[in-house]
């Protein structure tokens, strides 16, 4: 074993590395409007793409969007599962949002995609059945 495989290792091992932790970290700290420790989660140059969307591309411009250009607001993600693939450092999420988008009541499903590097979340994709979110 190289001391890369082993840095590797403890990085799989590591609370603050597990793809599973982070992306639940994730949920819970946009729920909670928490943006600064939000996009701490995130590489520098990380991507956000969401379908018929334009692509979100740095942690600024990911600040900038839950600030100001999220249409979704007061409302909770509900985790029910999460499926990590440990050869590609990716996490895959499905669960279901409730909470207000343009001034009305929402609820729907959702699946994302996380691709994690170095312990932070570096691309993610998200698909709803809705047109905006």
């Amino acid at each position: 074993m190289t001391d890369t495989d082993t840095d590797t290792d403890d990085a799989r091992t590591d609370p603050t590395h597990d793809p599973e932790s982070i992306v639940r970290d994730y949920y819970d700290t946009v729920d909670d409007e928490r943006y600064d420790d939000l996009v701490e989660l995130f590489t520098e140059d990380v991507r956000y793409e969401r379908p018929g969307q334009g692509a979100i591309t740095g942690r600024e411009a990911l600040r900038e969007f839950y600030l100001e250009g999220r249409p979704l607001e007061n409302g909770s993600h509900e985790v029910h599962d999460v499926v990590v693939d440990d050869q590609t450092n990716t996490a895959a999420v499905r669960g279901s949002f409730s909470g207000v988008q343009h001034g009305e009541s929402v609820e729907f499903g959702f699946a994302d995609f996380h691709e994690l590097e170095d312990g932070r979340i570096a691309r993610r994709y998200t698909f709803t059945d809705r047109d905006e979110v």
